[in-house]
C-alpha cells in the first residue's frame, strides 16, 4: 500500500505543493512547527533515507537545497533549518523549516494549524521563488 506521501506526490491527496521535478516533490507540512515548514520527498518510496542509493540521496539533497533557497527568499528568516526524522511516515522526507531562533525547530512543541488561505499564500510565495 502506498504511503500517504506517495499518494500526495501522485495527486491522490491534495497538498500545498511548492516544487516538483521528475524524481522529487516538495509540499507544506499541514501541521508545521513554523510557518513555511516544507517536506521534501523522493517520489520513489523508500522508508529510510540511508537506504537510498548514493545518487538518489545526493539528488534529494540537491533538490532540497533549491527548495531551501526558495523558502529563504519567500519567508523572512535568518536561516532554513534541515532535519530528517522519519518515524511517523515510512517514506523518506526532509524537513525544511524557516527559522530565526533554535526554538523554531522544536518538533516536540505543539504543531501549528494555519488557515487554508495562509497555507496557500505561503506555498505560492515559495513556489514563485523556486528555480
Amino acid at each position: 500500500m502506498p504511503s500517504i506521501f506517495s499518494r500526495i506526490a501522485a495527486g491522490e491527496i491534495p497538498s500545498y505543493k511548492v516544487a516538483e521535478d521528475e524524481r522529487h516533490f516538495a509540499f507544506l507540512d499541514i501541521n508545521p512547527v513554523h510557518p513555511g515548514h516544507v517536506l521534501v520527498i523522493p517520489k520513489k518510496e523508500v522508508d529510510y533515507i540511508f537506504d537510498l542509493s548514493d545518487e538518489e540521496y545526493s539528488a534529494l539533497m540537491l533538490f532540497a537545497k533549491r527548495v531551501a533557497k526558495a523558502i529563504k527568499q519567500a519567508i523572512p528568516c535568518r536561516k532554513v533549518g534541515v532535519t530528517v526524522i522519519g518515524l511517523d511516515v515510512p517514506h523518506t522526507h526532509v524537513h525544511l523549516v524557516p527559522m530565526n531562533e533554535g526554538a523554531d525547530m522544536n518538533f516536540c512543541a505543539p504543531k501549528l494549524t494555519l488557515p487554508q488561505q495562509e497555507m496557500a499564500g505561503i506555498a505560492t510565495a515559495i513556489s514563485a521563488k523556486f528555480e
